[in-house]
């Protein structure tokens, strides 16, 4: 079997045919050897932007490798460099690589510029890059006469560097004059431009010797600044005197020293822009002032920063993004708050991106008459532009070659012939800088040939990947096989990889991996073979780890190590401290096994890790040592057990092992029981499950096993404290494969279509299989029929198709298991059908039976079960309001649904409307779905009795009438053939009077009532009839107005019988006439009392309070103005509960409150037992008025006669 090399790797099914290797042109696996004809390659040259440094000899790279070797020559900013004419420069024998003497005279000015090396052969000429050689600078600050400063305490500060343009640029820093740097704080720091920022200062910020200086690395050079004087002073010592010798060069700023929001040092204004390139690192600034310190704050406005990537510097005022990408631009936002306030200041990002590549070219070596292609593919921004030069010239100019096609960013090759070689250059560049790559073109024909050294051996613990290597070469592209064995046989296991560089990968070396791998390597020049050979040893393992252990001072402490390895390879054992060497102290002892601690002090304690080390892998294990003080008499310690130990597997038989084990501490708790696990590591890696059980005094047990599974076991031990952790897993052992001893369980046969049967089952698993190979045979044939059975042999998996069955039949199904060693028992059989179709049959005589107006039942005739090609699931009924009774207009509405499940052949449909006009029509279903619906069946709902009207409301009310305005109901559910109104009054006790019941016409939605009672709360009962009844009624109570000559409405608390006298009294002429003039004479009275009271006299009824200051006279209450012996029981009784008082009416519960303040003036008109006027010694508290009647009336002369009765 021949399988060709994918771009990474291909894995190789098993197969008969030897293992082949197709590879493909993938260059990059091909390094020409150097004896071969080749044109130039490039290896080594001086970066693009070189920096020298002036002191020392200039040395310009460029090494190159051919066959022929190449020749070397130099252009100088574009023009040939004659090497040979300048006695400073000298070449590199065998090099390209120039020397350019300027210690022993000349100056490094004199040879800046752009150098390129050029590297010929007869193949073709390669290019260096353009190299930039330029001297470093490190220039002296220019000389400045540096005023001192001095300001106040609290004020900002800015001291400027400005450093000297150096090459390259310097590093900045502050020091003063012992060379100590200045500390730093989030008060005070350097800006990215070298100046020193104080958001605010302080007196201890005064100091003569700030002084920035410049480190230029390059020439190893330290510059430094004139120093500069700071004096802060507050605000205390600055008295007129000082102030008024200061100049304004001295003082710094007139600022006041008070605190202050946020202002930005750096950068200014609201907005700014910032340009960076990609992979460069982005630094952004803001510097803020104010009193106290303000604390920078970054986001990014449209996105999140990178997580990753974002760092902050400075005290965070820089934010720094490293391996800007596009994807970073954006806005960015720095805020600067202190208590006072905030500010903000936006960056905008923008990322521009030097050419990088996508696919640089790669060399192509071809045979004559092959076919290639160079790809050179970059990405920038801008878009760089791509041009391609042919041995160091545009290959616009460059000879014709009729092999070469050029489109855009690829040069296609047809037909290619020795003259074809050639080495070609790729230059994409743009604003921002440029990318040039070589690639050669050569032009060959070679037999295979194998790099790889012959015999090579490779030794690979088990278990771990195998890496066998073949390196080749050859023009055309040679094929690469592998054999192993001294005979030849072909590799056919499932278990290689092939690499596209000839290697063969073994991803999981076993024992019987070892043996000699032969690689061919075949063109059609020729064929090349070598032999590797591979052992496969076993891994090294710590069987007896140190365990942890807690010793008393001045005690011997042991740690146990029992190693086991591959007897080829020799281990080492080291041991530890805390990761580090053992002291070197004679207490401690080391031997082949163990570690010797004696006199253990407090510092001895710590990790000590065990390593063991062979040539090929190495292990490691650890325990923690405790030093604790000596104790008289220690505790015997509990605990569950120590795990066991030592795991041997013996008689190792088909289907039975022996595994005997040592136990580990009983930690004085003694052992019970053993539980024993194993593990099946071909099918369920890393899943234990439990095997037995056995006595605590056994150390052995015989276990049963299964055939075909790849057993490891484990032991834990249980005391009375709990279960020990596992022991670590035995070796590993794989019985022989058997027969299958179950069956797949769960089997069906359901068809997904109408001519299908789909039989699934649940497979065995691994554990179950029993062996290699394991398949299902499945059968079926037709439950009614006298077929004979129908069978197939299927994979390991799930599911079986049978196409063409009739639809809906039942069939017997079975399947049984077998493997590469035979069957399973005899499978029990199971029924199952084909696929289910839509019935094809509507049900038939439908009938409606109308129960009432909003309930029907409707009946229909079963179809025949034939006819439903399925499943009976049941019958559903679709089901909709087509017409409208009342108003005679058609619209179809959205249809109903309803299920009734199985071969029910009856329903009821609820919820219908009343008087409203149905359609329905019935469908059986099946599992497929619905069948065809039957004729449609109409039926009409009779009337039903209304919902209440919409709503009611009372509008102008009079002395004698109301007026009610109605909307008529929402569901009429008929034809309404009236109104009904109903209505009583309602009298101060909340008794109801006699009830009127009044007919209103049904095309009526307002009715005024009149000749009612004045002043009177009405209590109404609305609802709406049709034929079928009367609907659900609406209720609303409202009052009638009082009479013009203001009357208050009946008093509640009194009785119909007083309410009836006051009326009449009160419509006496002469009644009206003698209560104005008491009025008069009341009035006259306290006109009186005033004047006498303004001329000191003293009134006689304060002559009686002053001389018998009774407390039980006490003719008010003080909370409610109101005669503390008289009370009503029915002042706070609240409204029947279910009456609603409109909201243009509402009256108040006080309004009939039976007390002398509601007839009488107020409260002040008061006469105390021998008749003086006490009303100027009474609290007063004024009565709110009646709700929805604001207007303040006079009181009636009744009520005023009523209050001295």
């Amino acid at each position: 079997m021949q399988l060709e090399i994918m771009p990474r790797k291909k894995r190789l099914p098993a197969g008969r045919a030897p293992l082949l290797l197709l590879l493909c042109q993938l260059v990059r696996a091909l390094d020409v050897p150097l004896d071969l004809v080749q044109p130039p390659t490039i290896t080594q040259q001086s970066p693009k932007d070189y920096i020298i440094d002036p002191r020392e000899n200039i040395v310009i790279q460029c090494e190159a490798k051919g066959k022929p070797p190449p020749s070397f020559s130099w252009t100088r900013n574009g023009t040939h460099f004659d090497i040979e004419k300048d006695p400073l420069v000298t070449m590199k024998p065998g090099s390209g690589t120039l020397t350019i003497n300027i210690m022993s005279e000349g100056k490094a000015e004199t040879y800046e510029g752009v150098y390129q090396c050029t590297a010929r052969n007869e193949r073709g000429a390669a290019i260096s890059n353009n190299i930039v050689v330029r001297p470093s600078r490190s220039p002296l600050w220019t000389k400045e006469k540096l005023e001192p400063i001095t300001l106040r305490n609290g004020q900002s500060l800015i001291l400027p560097c400005r450093p000297p343009l150096g090459l390259p640029p310097p590093i900045i820093f502050w020091m003063d004059n012992s060379f100590q740097r200045l500390p730093q704080s989030e008060r005070v720091s350097q800006g990215l431009n070298g100046d020193l920022y104080f958001s605010n200062v302080l007196p201890e910020d005064t100091r003569e010797d700030y002084i920035c200086y410049a480190r230029f690395n390059h020439t190893q050079t330290i510059q430094q600044k004139q120093p500069i004087s700071v004096k802060v002073i507050s605000v205390d010592e600055l008295n007129d005197t000082i102030a008024a010798n200061l100049n304004d060069s001295e003082f710094y700023s007139a600022k006041s020293n008070r605190e202050r929001p946020p202002t930005f040092l750096t950068p200014e204004g609201n907005a700014s822009h910032k340009e960076e390139l990609r992979g460069n690192v982005l630094s952004l600034e803001c510097i803020a002032e104010g009193l106290p310190t303000p604390i920078i704050y970054w986001i990014k406005e449209d996105g999140t920063l990178p997580i990753n990537r974002t760092f902050y510097k400075n005290f965070k005022k820089t934010l720094q993004i490293i391996q800007v990408s596009e994807a970073d631009s954006g806005n960015y936002q720095c805020i600067a708050k202190n208590p006072l306030g905030a500010i903000y200041h936006t960056i905008s990002v923008t990322v521009k991106a030097a050419p990088y590549w996508i696919m640089a070219p790669q060399n192509l070596v071809l045979s004559p008459g092959e076919d290639g292609r160079l790809i050179c593919r970059a990405n920038g921004n801008p878009k760089p532009r791509i041009s391609w030069l042919s041995n160091g010239v545009p290959i616009e100019i460059a000879p014709d070659d009729p092999s070469r096609n050029i489109d855009g960013d690829t040069i296609i090759f047809s037909n290619v012939q020795e003259r074809s070689s050639a080495v070609y250059q790729c230059n994409a560049s743009n604003e921002y800088g440029y990318l040039l790559a070589n690639a050669f073109v050569n032009v060959l024909a070679e037999p295979p040939r194998i790099l790889t050294s012959a015999n090579t051996l490779y030794q690979v613990i088990t278990d771990r990947p195998a890496l066998l290597d073949c390196a080749f070469f050859g023009s055309p592209l040679p094929t690469i096989e592998w054999f192993k064995g001294a005979k030849g046989s072909a590799l056919r296991e499932d278990i290689y990889v092939l690499h596209e560089n000839g290697t063969l990968e073994i991803p999981v070396a076993q024992k019987d991996s070892t043996g000699t791998y032969t690689c061919v390597a075949r063109n059609k020049l020729g064929m090349a073979k070598n032999e590797v050979h591979l052992e496969i040893k076993d891994a090294t393992r710590i069987i007896k780890q140190p365990e942890y252990a807690v010793v008393q001072r001045g005690g011997t402490v042991s740690f146990e190590c029992k190693v086991k390895h591959d007897h080829t390879l020799i281990p080492t054992i080291t041991w530890l401290k805390d990761s580090g060497e053992l002291p070197n102290d004679g207490r401690f002892t080391v031997d082949k096994d163990h570690l010797v601690v004696a006199d253990v002090w407090d510092n001895d304690g710590g990790t000590y890790t065990c390593v063991a080390n062979t040539t090929l892998d190495n292990v490691s294990a650890s325990a923690v040592l405790s030093v604790v003080a000596p104790t008289p008499t220690p505790a015997p310690t509990y605990d569950v057990p120590n795990p066991p130990f030592d795991l041997e597997l013996t008689d190792q038989l088909d289907k039975s092992v022996q595994l005997s084990w040592t136990p580990g501490n009983d930690n004085n708790s003694p052992i019970t029981k053993f539980i024993i696990e194993y593990e099946d590591a071909m099918h369920e890696a890393g899943l234990w499950h439990h095997q037995t059980e056995v006595s605590g005094m056994q150390t052995t047990a015989q276990l049963k096993l299964s055939p075909y599974v790849n057993y490891s076991f484990r032991v834990m031990a249980v005391n009375s404290l709990g279960r020990s952790l596992p022991s670590e897993a035995s070796e590993q052992y794989l019985t022989k494969a058997a027969e299958p001893d179950t069956n797949p369980t769960a089997v069906e046969g359901l068809g997904s279509e109408p001519d299908n049967l789909v039989i699934t089952w649940k497979p065995l698993n691994g554990f179950e299989s029993n062996g290699p190979g394991l398949q299902y045979k499945v059968s079926w044939r037709q439950k009614d029929g006298d077929d004979e059975w129908t069978s197939v042999v299927v994979a390991n998996v799930s599911k079986y198709i049978v196409s063409g069955t009739p639809t809906f039949v039942p069939y017997l199904i079975k399947v049984q298991a077998l493997n590469d060693v035979g069957f399973a028992p005899e499978p029990a059989v199971v029924m199952g059908h084909s696929g289910e179709d839509l019935p094809m049959v509507a049900p038939g005589n439908v009938r409606v039976n109308v129960v009432n107006s909003t309930l029907a039942e409707v009946h229909w005739d079963p179809v025949p079960l034939k006819s439903i090609r399925g499943h009976l699931q049941g019958y559903r009924i679709y089901y909709w309001k087509a017409q409208s009774s009342s108003k005679r207009n058609r619209r179809h509405l959205e249809k109903k649904i309803l299920t009734f499940q199985g071969s029910k052949t009856h329903g009821m449909l609820p919820g219908l409307e009343p008087f409203s006009h149905y359609t329905l029509n019935v469908r059986v279903v099946n599992g497929k779905g619905e069948g065809p619906a039957s004729p449609d069946r109409v039926f009409n709902t009779p009337e039903g009795v209304p919902s209440a009207p919409s709503s009611l409301k009372i509008v102008n009310p009079t002395l004698d009438s109301l007026t009610l305005e109605w909307d008529p109901p929402s569901r009429p559910n008929g034809i309404l053939t009236e109104y009904t109104l109903k209505y009583q009054p309602i009298n101060s006790t909340h008794e109801l009077g006699p009830l009127v019941d009044l007919k209103i016409p049904a095309n009526k939605t307002r009715w005024t009532l009149k000749n009612l009672n004045f002043s009177t709360r009405y209590k109404f009962y609305f609802y709406a009839q049709t034929a079928a009844g009367s609907g659900s009624q609406i209720t609303e109570e409202a009052v009638t107005n009082v009479d013009e000559a203001g009357i208050p409405p009946p008093d509640v608390g009194a009785g119909k019988a007083m309410a009836s006298r006051q009326v009449d009294i009160a419509t006496q002429g002469w009644f009206i006439g003698l209560m104005c003039a008491v009025a008069l004479l009341i009035l006259i009275l306290l006109i009186v009392c005033f004047i006498r009271r303004n001329k000191g006299g003293k009134y006689p009824v304060k002559e009686k309070e002053d001389a018998h200051a009774d407390p039980e006279i006490q003719p008010m209450k003080e909370d409610d103005g109101t005669f503390g012996e008289y009370s009503d029981a029915e002042d706070h009784k609240p409204l029947k509960k279910g009456s609603r008082t409109p909201s243009d009416r509402t009256v108040k519960k006080e309004d009939s409150d039976d007390s002398l303040v509601d007839y009488g003036e107020g409260v002040n008109g008061q006469f105390n037992e021998d008749g003086s006027f006490i009303g100027q010694y009474s609290g007063k508290k004024e009565k709110e008025p009646a709700e929805g009647n604001e207007s303040s009336e006079a009181p009636s002369p009744v009520n005023a006669m009523n209050s001295f009765v």
